[in-house]
């Protein structure tokens, strides 16, 4: 795999969260959000900001990426909607969240990062992040293939 630069206190240089795939382009990582299990990044690797900086051939493969992620997430997550962002306003990599999203989330229908309207049941986020393993074997499968 060819080394990608490394900057000292970039903490997605830094990543200490389980990765689920990565090749020299990107990585797809499993975000730790105990209110939203199945919550995923695709992160690209080099100090990136923009799409609009990627060549042509970079940014195609990006987004067959972030839709190869959703599908997994779709298919074994089953959520009610999935959100897909690219907000990345401090880190220098850029990078588009995938977030499984249902009708008893904390924040549902709004944004989660707004102001939480509930608490979801531990016993629902129990059986979702029981689901974890079959997600991370639905991303690898997908970038395998």
């Amino acid at each position: 795999m060819k080394e990608v630069r490394r900057e000292p206190g970039c903490e997605l240089c830094d990543l200490t969260v389980p990765v689920l795939w990565q090749d020299e382009k990107f990585s797809v990582i499993q975000v730790e959000d105990a209110a939203y299990p199945g919550f995923c990044r695709v992160i690209w690797r080099a100090h990136v900001r923009e799409m609009s900086d990627l060549a042509q051939e970079d940014r195609l493969l990006l987004n067959e990426a972030v839709y190869r992620v959703e599908e997994a997430v779709r298919e074994v997550m089953q959520p009610l909607k999935v959100n897909v962002a690219s907000l990345g306003n401090v880190v220098p990599h850029l990078h588009w969240h995938i977030i499984p999203r249902y009708a008893d989330d904390a924040h549902f229908p709004a944004p989660v990062w707004a102001q939480a309207a509930r608490q979801t049941g531990e016993a629902v986020l129990a059986e979702r992040r029981a689901l974890l393993p079959a997600l991370a074997a639905a991303i690898a499968k997908r970038f395998n293939e």
